[in-house]
């Protein structure tokens, strides 16, 4: 994507001043003109510039006022102001209400453009500011790599897209690494200097939606106190991921639809369209197509959104990744911890990989953080995992056959292994009380126990195996 050009609003009354400063700016902005601050705001009703060049002398409302109002307004537009008297007062009160800078109206051309650039300098900053403000999940590329074949695909295809300019669909279930997957394409795309925006539009309540993505001029409803700019602006120069997507109310879906269509959006309360310039991912964990057919989701939305669809694949379906991803969390964590432990044991670890991890990536981590934190020693071994997680190690592994041939007697154990830790557990590992609450005799239970591997807690070890 081309770099974009910014829009400039020359305010001056003398005519000969604005053609002469128009045609010096006209070749590096987008130039507006206006001869009054009455016809400024007018201009400002109804169009978005980046900067403001203001003569202190207006008629009518002056120039000092008149950049009041647009400081109160108009939040990130850079104002410079220009008089002919060049006085140090002037000068002095236009800073302190807001302006960029203070030039001389006889300016050097050459000297004018470089105030200006630095302005527009300014407010790209000021951007990045707002947008790392509103960027709360860390990024890192190892927690979503691996030597699956699934995840291959993944990435072949990142590094085949991440260029281009075209929308992108992530799909998967919740903790699958959506939004990690949608923080690289960004990293290795044309703009990756540019703000990275993340809104998750299931956790925002309905009523503050449209707010949140399109922003609100002053006074458009009670509480709007001042001017605040939206989600799709902040993501000027970069990208906007819109996670839960299918969330998305169905009377903003259209004004959704339009922001991708026309580039443009218009803040609530607001009299004109906003030009937007940014890369959009969405990402989703349910069935748009279904949701079209239901209408709940507009059928033209979806095939806007469509046009790259990327799945993220499950953990269940990458158990190979497993051990690469838990030492990564592991690093993470004794480093925060402050921990010694190193690792997961080989028995621990094939207990993980046998887990059917409804939860995915962040299922995982926030095991893995727990057991950091927790486990004195130096191996996490099978006998620190939950009770869920323990299930027996000899079960086949995803896709292989048991030895024996008795699939069904080993996922029946599994389940029986489950329900008889979890009654332990409850029962605080008294063994006669836990056999009392599933109804069966102690001889029995204990029977169980042994045919299982199921230790009393007395007897479980943590080293390494």
């Amino acid at each position: 994507m081309a770099p974009r050009i910014k829009t400039l609003l020359l305010v001056d009354a003398d005519a000969a001043t604005r053609g002469r400063l128009s045609a010096q700016l006209e070749r590096h902005y987008r130039v507006l003109v206006a001869a009054s601050a009455e016809a400024a705001l007018a201009v400002l009703a109804r169009e978005e510039a980046d900067l403001l060049l203001i003569d202190t002398t207006l008629p009518g409302v002056g120039g000092l006022e008149m950049l009041r109002i647009v400081r109160e307004n108009y939040a990130l537009a850079e104002a410079v102001m220009i008089s002919a008297e060049g006085r140090v007062q002037a000068a002095v009160e236009a800073v302190k209400e807001g302006a960029y800078h203070f030039l001389p109206k006889d300016v050097e051309p050459a000297e004018l453009l470089a105030v200006l650039r630095n302005a527009g300098d300014h407010q790209d900053l000021n951007r990045q500011v707002l947008a790392l403000s509103a960027q709360v999940a860390e990024s890192d590329r190892e927690f979503i790599v691996g030597p699956s074949r699934a995840m291959r695909g993944v990435m072949e295809l990142v590094q085949r897209i991440a260029r281009l300019s075209a929308t992108v669909l992530v799909l998967g279930e919740s903790g699958t690494g959506k939004e990690l997957v949608a923080r690289l394409i960004h990293r290795e795309g044309e703009r990756p200097d540019g703000p990275f925006i993340p809104v998750n539009l299931a956790a925002i309540p309905r009523e503050l939606v449209e707010s949140t993505l399109f922003g609100h001029e002053k006074g458009s409803f009670t509480g709007a106190y001042r001017q605040q700019l939206g989600k799709f602006e902040l993501a000027t120069g970069g990208t906007l991921f819109l996670d839960e997507v299918g969330d998305l109310r169905h009377d903003l879906q259209g004004k959704l639809l339009r922001a991708i269509q026309e580039g443009e959006i218009e803040r609530v309360g607001g009299a004109h369209p906003i030009r937007t310039d940014f890369r959009l991912i969405a990402a989703t964990n349910v069935d748009l197509e279904k949701g079209v057919k239901e209408g709940r989701f507009r059928e033209d939305l979806y095939y806007r959104l469509n046009v790259i669809p990327l799945r993220m694949p499950p953990l269940r379906e990458r158990a190979e990744d497993l051990p690469e991803l838990a030492a990564c969390f592991v690093r993470r964590y004794r480093t925060r911890f402050r921990r010694e432990v190193k690792g997961f044991t080989p028995g621990a670890m094939k207990r993980l990989q046998a887990h059917w991890w409804p939860g995915n990536i962040r299922e995982l981590e926030n095991l893995v953080e727990r057991l950091v934190a927790i486990t004195e020693g130096t191996w996490i071994a099978e006998d620190d995992l939950p009770l869920e997680y323990q299930v027996p190690a000899s079960l086949p592994e995803a896709g292989e056959e048991p030895a024996d041939g008795k699939l069904l007697q080993h996922a029946c154990d599994s389940f029986e292994r489950s329900f008889i830790l979890k009654a332990l557990e409850r029962a605080g590992w008294n063994v006669t009380a836990a056999a009392r609450h599933l109804g069966i005799p102690l001889s029995t239970m204990k029977h169980k126990m042994d045919r299982l591997a199921i230790r009393p807690l007395a007897k479980r070890l943590r080293a390494p195996q």
